[in-house]
């Protein structure tokens, strides 16, 4: 899942970054209203963290803005206004959710999980490929019931496989989806992540297509 961050405070936005990386979620980051606008209007985010006090454009008029063209994108409001008429004016906008400054981690960690527990389907929360499961919401992977342990990018890598299950995928997608780099035609990254989800099971789920990519498909024919 990919999170877009709006929020002015450099030193905060990297703080909830970190943390929302950790936990194996992308994230961009934005200090600027009218960039925000633009970012969550022509993306598509599985979430929306909202600072009210932006430049340019202020976070109120951005909820607005959004909940017109995006009715379906949860908004969470993280800001330090926290009077009684500035929590009912969000929420009347649209806000799925609104936390004061300052906030625990935990808290805000607790309350991401909620928002996506109720904007996904459960079809679309769990992901599944013969015996590979990928909870996207509880950030976990098992697969003949055994539980893999992945980095932050090896969650993101398997999830977006997942995604396009069946499709051939190539190198230049996944790096530029996944890592937000230019495609080094070089590199082998790929090829080390993806070793965990098949090693120890006897049928394999990623395929290797020659000068092509990758396809996570239960066919056994994939060259």
């Amino acid at each position: 899942m990919r999170f877009l961050i709006a929020e002015d405070d450099a030193a905060l936005a990297s703080f909830v970054r970190k943390g929302l990386e950790a936990e194996h979620y992308a994230v961009d980051v934005t200090g600027d209203g009218e960039q925000a606008r633009a970012m969550a209007g022509e993306m598509d985010y599985d979430l929306l963290m909202l600072d009210l006090n932006l430049p340019r454009v202020d976070g109120v008029s951005i909820l607005r803005h959004l909940r017109t063209r995006k009715p379906s994108m949860p908004i969470l409001v993280l800001t330090s206004r926290n009077r009684v008429e500035d929590r009912v004016q969000c929420l009347d906008l649209g806000a799925d959710d609104y936390m004061g400054k300052p906030f625990a981690f935990s808290e805000l960690s607790a309350r991401i999980r909620a928002l996506l527990r109720r904007s996904h389907l459960p079809a679309a929360s769990v992901l599944a490929v013969e015996d590979l499961k990928l909870d996207r919401v509880e950030r976990k992977v098992e697969r003949a019931g055994k539980r893999i342990e992945l980095t932050s990018k090896e969650f993101g890598l398997l999830e977006y496989l997942m995604l396009n299950a069946g499709r051939r995928l190539t190198r230049a997608m996944i790096i530029e989806h996944v890592w937000n780099l230019s495609f080094d035609t070089g590199t082998n990254v790929i090829d080390v992540y993806v070793r965990k989800v098949d090693d120890g099971f006897g049928r394999r789920l990623i395929h290797t297509i020659r000068g092509v990519g990758y396809e996570l498909s239960s066919r056994q024919d994939a060259v």
